[in-house]
C-alpha cells in the first residue's frame, strides 16, 4: 500500500476510535428527556434533534435545517414532522423536506436532505444506529439477558463525565481499582488487595478476571460485542442488603472526544415478593450507596493527567483494558478500510 495513503488509513482509524466506533446502537438519552419539544443533543460528534411524534414514537434526524443549516431542535413540534425556528420549513423523521410553507410549491419537498438514525426505545433510554455508509440498514437490537430476561430487575443511571469515552471503558475493565477506590463501599470492602488476572474469551468478546476469586469484590468484567458494545460485571451484597449478587451492564456513549456519558443498568435476579423488597430497599436504601462509588470513579477519571493514556506505564494487572482497546482499534481500522472501499465502487 502506498505510504501516504497507509498514513491516512492510520489517521482516519485513530480518529474514529476517539470520537466512537460506527455500526453500533448506542443509547443516547434517557426516555424520560424526550418529550414534545424538540431536544438537541451531540453524540459521536453528531449533532442530532430528537421529538416525539403523536403516537409517542421517538423520531431522530440531523439537528439541522437543510435551507440554511439553522438547529432545528429550536423550532416546533409538528407530529410527524419537526418545523425550523427560522424560516418554517418541516422535515418528517426519515429526513425528508415535507414542507417549504413560504413558497406554493418547492423541490425540496420530497427530498431525503439529512441523515436520519433509526431508533429503539428500552430499558428507560433511547438507543439510536450509528450506520455507516455500507451498512445502510441497523444490526438486529440485541442486549445481555440481565436487560431482557423477565427473573432480573434493574434501574438505569446516566452520568456525564469530562473525559473521552475510552477512559471510561478503561475504568470498568480495571478490576483493581474497586479493592482501593471503592474500599470503603458496602459491596468492594472486601477481598484481597493482591491478585492473578486472565483473560477468558467468550462467542462475543472476553472476560477478564481476578484467579480464585469470585463473589468477593469486583472480581470479573465482561466485554461484549454484539450489535453494540457493553460492559456486564457483578459485584456482592452483605448479607444485611439480601447477600447475592448484583448485576451492572453499562454502556458507554461518546459525545465528544472530551466528554461521554455512561449508562449502568443496575440489576437482580429476583422475582415476586423478593422483587418488590430489592426495588424498595435500592430506592430507599442502596441507590445513593451506588451513586457515591461512580462519582468517585467520575472524579478520579476526570482528574486524569493530560493525554495520560501516552504517559502510562502498565503492569499485568491492565492487560484487560491493554486487549479492550486493541479490539477497539482493530474494529476503528475496519470500518474506515471498508469505507474507503465502499467510498471507490
Amino acid at each position: 500500500m502506498n505510504p501516504i495513503v497507509q498514513d491516512g488509513l492510520a489517521l482516519a482509524a485513530a480518529t474514529r476510535v476517539e470520537t466512537g466506533l460506527r455500526n453500533l446502537w448506542y443509547p443516547v438519552t434517557p426516555s424520560y428527556a424526550v418529550r414534545d419539544t424538540p431536544l438537541g443533543i451531540t453524540r459521536l460528534s453528531e449533532n442530532i434533534v430528537l421529538w416525539r411524534d403523536r403516537a409517542g414514537t421517538v423520531r431522530a434526524v440531523e439537528d439541522r435545517c437543510p435551507h440554511r443549516g439553522a438547529r432545528l431542535s429550536l423550532g416546533w413540534n409538528l407530529g410527524e414532522r419537526i418545523a425550523c425556528w427560522y424560516h418554517g420549513v418541516e422535515v418528517d423523521g426519515e429526513g425528508k423536506v415535507a414542507d417549504v410553507p413560504a413558497l406554493e410549491s418547492s423541490q425540496l419537498v420530497g427530498r431525503k436532505c439529512l441523515r436520519s438514525y433509526p431508533v429503539v426505545e428500552y430499558g428507560g433510554a433511547v438507543f439510536l444506529w450509528f450506520g455507516s455508509m455500507e451498512h445502510g440498514q441497523p444490526r438486529p437490537f440485541a442486549l445481555p439477558e440481565e436487560m431482557t430476561n423477565d427473573e432480573y430487575s434493574g434501574f438505569l443511571c446516566m452520568q456525564n463525565w469530562k473525559c473521552n469515552y475510552r477512559y471510561a471503558i478503561d475504568n470498568v475493565m480495571d478490576l483493581m481499582h474497586g479493592t482501593y477506590l471503592h474500599s470503603n463501599s458496602h459491596s468492594m470492602a472486601q477481598g484481597d488487595k493482591k491478585a492473578e488476572m486472565v483473560i477468558r474469551h467468550t462467542d462475543c468478546g472476553l472476560v477478564f478476571e481476578k484467579v480464585g476469586q469470585r463473589g468477593v469484590n469486583f472480581d470479573w468484567v465482561e466485554f461484549g460485542h454484539t450489535s453494540s458494545l457493553w460492559i456486564r460485571l457483578s459485584v456482592p451484597y452483605r448479607p444485611q442488603y439480601g447477600g447475592g449478587e448484583f448485576f451492572i451492564v453499562g454502556f458507554v456513549t461518546p459525545v465528544d472526544d472530551g466528554n461521554c456519558q455512561v449508562y449502568f443498568w443496575r440489576i437482580r435476579k429476583s422475582q415476586g415478593f423478593e422483587r418488590n423488597v430489592w426495588r424498595f430497599l435500592y430506592r430507599n436504601r442502596l441507590e445513593g450507596l451506588h451513586w457515591d462509588v461512580l462519582e468517585q470513579d467520575r472524579v478520579v477519571i476526570e482528574s486524569l493527567a493530560r493525554h495520560a493514556r501516552s504517559q502510562e506505564n502498565l503492569y499485568s494487572h491492565d492487560l484487560g483494558l491493554v486487549r479492550v482497546r486493541r479490539v477497539m482499534e482493530k474494529l476503528a481500522r475496519e470500518q474506515v478500510e471498508a469505507e474507503q472501499a465502499a467510498a471507490v465502487h
